[in-house]
């Protein structure tokens, strides 16, 4: 693997602004993405891909096709395009660390952003290598500009290694995915794959095979407005049942801030409004989709009790379903998950099967029949300006794509 090349590769996509907007009402929601994508797909025809476009959603999709003699099976590949809102993507000015030296990295263009070995452990193993953080001011995108990279670089090692058996790949890139749009206009048939991996992961040599289960609330609270001066026995605020229904919620259990491993939670993340309406979001998450009813069950509940308690409020919850857990759809392709594995063993490596405490494009790729599960790209601290991921990493997220080509190539071995 060219880890120059890969380095040069990861710079050049991070530097493009594509944060996604999720008040934007469409898709792609940033116009970076669509440029992205348009560097993307010139890239994949430059490296001689067949099938290569970028449809009229931004998607950009590309066939590598295989060189065996006899047919085998595809698979794909996906990474997104987008990065998160929470922090800005705009002027992104990566900072590279070559050889680092194991201490704590003080951010030039923040000076309280301090990157500390005692907060991030896995930089330990990281001394001697080169590392690449924000400056501060930013998120760095490797969430998931690393998985971009890492898959076209491995396209490019294997059209330069013809020798190399290789199983027919098709690459998939997605917007909007950390608003949870990414898979909207991936057409299952138009991938036309077995299973698909999404790199869109942390650390090193992780398999994800679970993710949460995930559901959307929208609690709207409706008072009666009227000015504050003849309010007595007349207004009723809902900004105040609101803050009611809040404060009713768990916070020793259900809480994001109170749970890890396999807890479930339920995270009350947006409020706005005012006197005569104010509107809740809340995040439902559980890795037993069951779980997911009782917690519905539970707003709908405390909706009554706060409304019992304000006559006159008024308390409307209504849930969307987002994605489910892919372990419930892996099974019906065992060969993504053990392929994977044999590919990392290959390379002397050890996997390690993996939960996420989120979702990703390949939950509903799953969900839509195509098992997908997600491997490491290395990418650390996503949606903070203390992002940061390690080129070694990077490159073994590559080298992972190269060996399961030939793993798929050789039916398992």
């Amino acid at each position: 693997m060219k880890n120059e090349r890969l380095l040069e590769r990861f710079l050049r996509y991070v530097r493009i602004d594509t944060t996604a907007v999720p008040e934007a009402g469409r898709y792609p929601s940033s116009n970076g993405q669509l440029e992205l994508g348009r560097l993307v797909a010139d890239e994949l025809r430059a490296l001689g891909l067949t099938d290569v476009e970028q449809d009229a959603h931004g998607l950009v999709w590309g066939t590598l096709p295989g060189n065996t003699p006899a047919a085998v099976d595809a698979f794909a590949l996906c990474a997104h395009f987008d990065t998160s809102p929470e922090t800005t993507g705009r002027n992104v000015r990566p900072q590279v660390w070559a050889n680092y030296d194991g201490r704590d990295l003080m951010l030039p263009g923040d000076p309280s952003r301090v990157l500390k070995v005692a907060d991030n452990p896995e930089l330990r193993r990281c001394v001697g290598r080169t590392i690449v953080t924000t400056d501060g001011t930013t998120l760095l995108g490797a969430d998931d500009k690393a998985g971009l990279a890492a898959i076209v670089e491995a396209l490019a090692y294997l059209t330069e290694h013809p020798e190399l058996p290789r199983a027919p790949i098709r690459a998939c890139f997605t917007c909007d995915e950390e608003i949870g749009y990414g898979v909207d206009y991936v057409d299952p048939k138009k991938l036309g794959a077995v299973c698909c991996y999404t790199l869109d992961g942390a650390g090193r040599d992780l398999i994800d095979v679970e993710t949460f289960s995930a559901d959307l609330a929208k609690v709207t609270v409706r008072g009666v407005n009227i000015h504050p001066s003849i309010g007595k026995g007349r207004m009723v605020n809902a900004v105040r049942g609101a803050a009611e229904f809040t404060a009713r919620l768990p916070r020793d259990r259900l809480a994001p801030e109170a749970t890890d491993g396999r807890d479930g939670f339920l995270h009350p993340y947006s409020v706005a409004g005012g006197v005569a309406e104010t509107v809740l979001h809340l995040l439902l998450r559980d890795f037993d989709t069951a779980q997911l009813r009782v917690q519905e069950q539970l707003l709908r509940q405390t909706a009554v009790e706060v409304e019992r308690l304000m006559p006159g409020l008024a308390i409307d919850v209504v849930v969307t379903e987002q994605y489910r857990n892919m372990a419930e759809g892996l099974p019906r392709e065992p060969r993504a998950v053990a392929y994977a594995e044999q590919a990392h063993r290959n390379l002397g490596r050890t996997p390690r099967r993996a939960i996420i405490r989120g979702g990703t494009d390949g939950s509903r790729l799953t969900e839509s029949g195509v098992p997908t599960p997600n491997l490491s790209t290395g990418e650390q601290n996503p949606h903070s300006p203390l992002e940061w991921c390690c080129l070694d990493d990077l490159a073994a997220a590559a080298e992972v794509i190269v060996e399961l080509a030939q793993v798929w190539a050789r039916g398992g071995s």
